[in-house]
Parts: structure tokens; C-alpha cells; sequence
């Protein structure tokens, strides 16, 4: 890019990076207790609830993570954008109603860990005390992952060192998340959740036009070299060169099970104000998402013709992760002389990145000030005390990721991939047993929520076979194994201790049949 065009591109990321720190400093001055800090107050709009949660969820793996796997392997990729599409459809439709009412009822529970806590009537805390271990091992890696993203884009975009890129990217997110909480991310998550959708449409859209339509996309894809040419490239049962195997549709399917666990997606869920707006963030949210899995998909696709002759990943360009990056720059300051307008749409890429990372921030401080200090270690701490140390818990977390996201070379892909595993692994099965099955029990949710997550550790992580490990040596995705460890457990150790008190199947049966309008 020109000086005069990096110049409109500044201006437009520092235009957008400062909305994003007055709405923090707006939403400081509301927040008065915890209760609005972790969740405003249960007072969250359709329209807000839908897009910050879907936001929250996508991060930077939907606009870097996701297009570059299917520009570097082809249409093949995308059976991970099906699962996760399925897995939004079934969160929505059967988790978040009942979620919101259950932790209503269960004494106005404000965080996950405190939902399970109510839920099994654990007087002793044990729930309270895993869970909050769960989640700060499992975000640490998935805030990481969203701030190698912004330390990426950062550099892609102004040639600045990438550790300098990444201290700025978790400067601003934690600045805005450390003032103004809950309401401050929601509302900061439904902007940037507009402006991913926004990007997501209109570049491979202007993409596809400049191509002159399919039969001129299929024809660079087959000269950009891909390996198959373009009939294996765009076919959705090849991955390479060659048929994909059930284990590894299989294995990205899956992918869908890591929402029944995901806690900065359920939060959203509870923080709804009521029924009706519960149903309009449902629809909204499901249309947000299929238009977004499929326009990012398109990118991958688009960007390996449109880019071409330049072949992202190979010696002296930039990542494939970078594909989406690559596509405005070259469109926007290239092709069509609009830098203002692509540094817009840049900041999408920062909203990705942004509005996931300031949810994870979120949760991890509801886990350790809330659930740890407050519930476990501190019981008599009063609110203006909860909500300080809630703030410098976000610092802390946010330094802790900067350390995991230090290293240049790490794979945003990768990294999601295990965070996501181990939340969805340990909380998933005993969020939609807890929901769903009277039967379920305290000893069975500690045996569901230990099993899920130390599953995704030895699979992933301690080389078993041969120097490799076990998800390397099988290719089955660890989601799918912790998932169903963990149900076991929890369906064998509920069955085969004492069942629930009479106080606990009656809540569980008039939050079944909870009326509400």
C-alpha cells in the first residue's frame, strides 16, 4: 500500500478502535454490581443478544481460521462450517430457553459454574471449584487465539512487528472489557458482529464480478496449481487429492457439540430479558450465522483465484490464515482506489477477533472472582470488593494470553481447535444432561466435567503411540471422544449413586413446565 492509503486505512482502525473504548467508558458508569458486570442485569435486547453471542462465538477462526483452511485445501474444509451451523441451530432451539429459565430458577445463578453449583445443590463447592479451573485452563489458549489473530492482521496490514501488533490488539480489548463489562462487550459484540457481516457479504461478492462469475473462478483455480485441479478443489467429499474418510467428516462435524459447553455463548443466553425477545434472538442469530459460515467459505474459495498469481503460504507471502486480509487489500487499494473503505472492512476482521476475546475475557473473570474468590475462598466479600477483582482478573488473564500468543507461529486454527474441545468436552454433556434428564446428580456432573476435559488433554497433548499422539495417530477430532467419555460418566455415576432429593426433581419439573409469555 501507498503512504496515503496506509494513512486512510490508520484513520479508519483508529476511528473504530475508539468507538470501542467510549462505549466502555459509557457502560462503566452503569455498572454498579456484579450481577451487571458478568450479566447487565439480565436485560439483554433480541437483537443484541443474537449478534453478541454469534459474534462472541466466531472470532478471529471465522474470517482468518476458516477461509484459509479451504484456500489452502479446498471446499472439503467446510464440513466444519456444517457442524458448527448445526450445532448454533440446536444451541438456540433447544439449550437457550431452557438455560435462561433453569438459572432464573436455580437462585439467579450468573455464571456457569454457579448454575452447576445450584443446579446439584453442592454445598461443598466442588463444581464451583472445576469448572473455574475448566475454564481459565481452556481460555487462556482460546484468548490467545484471538490475540495472535489481531497481532497477525496488525502486522499483514502495517508491516509492524507482530509483538508490538499483538500488545496493541490487547490493550484496546482490555481496556473497553475492564471498564464496562457484561453490557460494554454485548453492546461492542453487536457492532462488531454487524461489521463481520457486512465484510463477509460484500467482499466475495465485488470478488466474484471481478472474476467474470464461476466459469472464470473455476479456470484460475485449476492454473493456481491446486492439487487435484479445480474439480477435487471444489468438491466437498475430496480433501487434497484424494476422498475424505468418515473419521475425518466425522471428526469436523463435531465441531458442532462444542456449543452445548461454550460459557461466553451460554451467558448470553441467561442475560436475556425475556421469552419473547429469547425467540427473536434465535431466528436472528441462525440467519446471522448460515449467512456467515457460507460467505466465508466463499472467501477461502474466491480468494485462491482471486489472489492469483500470488499463492498464499508458499515462501515470502503471507499466511493462508491471511487470505480475507490479502482479498480487501488488494480490492480496495489496488483494483478500486477506496482505503478508507477497506480499512472498514479490516476493522470486521478486528470486530472478529475483538468480540470474542472480550466475552473469554469475561468468563474467566466471573470464574475466578466470582465462583473462586467470592463463592470458595471469600463468602462475606462485598460487591464493590467482587467487582474490583473481577477487573484486575481480566488484566491478569489478558497478560497470561499474551504470553501463550507470543510465539508468530502459532496456528489460530490449532488453537481454537483445543480450546473449543476441552470447554465443549467438559461442559457440554452435563449442560444438556443437567437440562434435560431428572436423573443426573452432583457425583455424576463432577465425574462428566473432569472426564470431558482431561480426555481432551490426553488425547491431544501426551504422545501415547509411537511419539504421536492419540488425536494425531487416529485423526478423530478430541471433541467427539471427550463428549461421549463424558456422558458416560455422567449418565454410570448418577445411575450408580443416590438419586436426587424430591427439592431438586420438583425445580427440575417446574422449569420444565414454566410458562412464560
Amino acid at each position: 500500500m501507498s503512504k496515503g492509503d496506509l494513512t486512510a486505512v490508520l484513520i479508519a482502525f483508529a476511528a473504530y478502535l475508539l468507538l470501542m473504548i467510549v462505549i466502555g467508558i459509557i457502560y462503566m458508569k452503569q455498572t454498579n454490581d456484579s450481577e451487571d458486570y458478568f450479566l447487565g442485569g439480565r436485560g439483554l435486547g433480541g437483537w443484541v443478544a443474537a449478534l453478541s453471542a454469534q459474534a462472541s462465538d466466531m472470532s478471529g477462526w471465522l474470517l482468518m481460521g476458516l477461509p484459509g483452511a479451504i484456500y489452502a485445501m479446498g471446499t472439503g474444509q467446510a464440513w466444519i462450517a456444517i457442524g458448527l451451523f448445526l450445532g448454533t441451530v440446536f444451541n438456540w432451539v433447544c439449550i437457550s430457553s431452557r438455560l435462561r429459565r433453569y438459572t432464573i430458577k436455580a437462585n439467579n445463578s450468573l455464571t456457569l459454574p454457579a448454575y452447576f453449583e445450584n443446579r446439584f445443590r453442592d454445598k461443598k463447592k466442588i463444581l464451583l471449584l472445576i469448572s473455574s479451573i475448566v475454564i481459565v485452563i481452556f481460555f487462556l489458549v482460546y484468548t490467545a487465539s484471538a490475540l495472535a489473530a489481531g497481532g497477525k492482521l496488525f502486522n499483514s496490514v502495517f508491516g509492524l512487528d507482530y509483538h508490538i501488533a499483538l500488545a496493541i490488539g490487547a490493550g484496546v480489548i482490555l481496556v473497553y472489557t475492564f471498564m464496562g463489562g457484561f453490557m460494554a462487550v454485548c453492546v461492542t459484540d453487536f457492532v462488531q458482529g454487524t461489521m463481520m457481516l457486512i465484510g463477509l457479504m460484500v467482499v466475495p461478492i465485488v470478488a466474484f464480478f471481478i472474476l467474470g462469475g464461476g466459469d472464470g473462478v473455476v479456470e484460475v483455480i485449476d492454473q493456481s496449481g491446486v492439487a487435484g485441479g479445480a474439480s477435487s478443489y471444489l468438491n466437498l467429499f475430496t480433501n487434497g487429492e484424494r476422498p475424505y474418510t468418515f473419521v475425518e467428516i466425522f471428526s469436523q462435524l463435531a465441531w458442532g457439540l462444542g456449543y452445548c459447553g461454550m460459557p461466553h455463548i451460554l451467558t448470553r443466553f441467561m442475560a436475556v430479558k425475556n421469552q419473547k425477545e429469547l425467540r427473536k434472538s434465535r431466528v436472528i442469530a441462525i440467519i446471522w450465522v448460515m449467512i456467515s459460515l457460507g460467505c466465508a467459505c466463499l472467501l477461502g474459495i474466491l480468494g485462491r483465484a482471486f489472489l492469483f498469481p500470488t499463492i498464499l503460504g508458499t515462501e515470502g507471502t503471507a499466511s493462508t490464515e491471511n487470505v480475507f486480509i490479502e482479498m480487501i487489500i488488494k480490492m480496495f487499494t489496488e483494483t478500486y482506489s477506496l482505503p478508507f473503505i477497506g480499512g472498514l472492512f479490516l476493522c470486521g476482521i478486528l470486530a472478529a477477533i475483538m468480540s470474542t476475546a472480550d466475552s473469554q475475557l469475561l468468563v474467566t473473570a466471573s470464574a475466578v472472582s466470582k465462583d473462586l474468590y467470592k463463592d470458595v475462598f471469600r463468602p462475606n466479600t462485598d460487591e464493590k470488593k467482587v467487582l474490583s477483582v473481577s477487573r484486575w482478573t481480566v488484566a491478569v488473564v489478558a497478560i497470561l494470553a499474551f504470553i501463550i500468543a507470543w510465539d508468530p507461529d502459532n496456528s489460530i486454527m490449532g488453537l481454537v481447535s483445543n480450546a473449543w474441545a476441552g470447554l465443549g468436552s467438559a461442559f457440554g454433556p452435563i449442560v444438556l444432561l443437567s437440562l434435560f434428564w431428572r436423573r443426573a446428580n452432583l457425583a455424576g456432573a463432577v465425574a462428566g466435567i473432569i472426564s470431558g476435559g482431561l480426555t481432551v488433554i490426553i488425547w491431544d497433548y501426551i504422545p501415547l503411540v509411537g511419539g504421536q499422539t492419540l488425536g494425531t495417530a487416529t485423526g478423530l477430532y478430541s471433541l467427539a471422544v471427550g463428549f461421549v467419555i463424558s456422558c458416560l460418566c455422567i449418565v454410570i455415576f448418577s445411575l450408580a449413586t443416590k438419586a436426587p432429593s424430591q427439592e431438586i426433581l420438583d425445580e427440575f419439573d417446574s422449569v420444565k413446565n414454566w410458562k412464560e409469555d
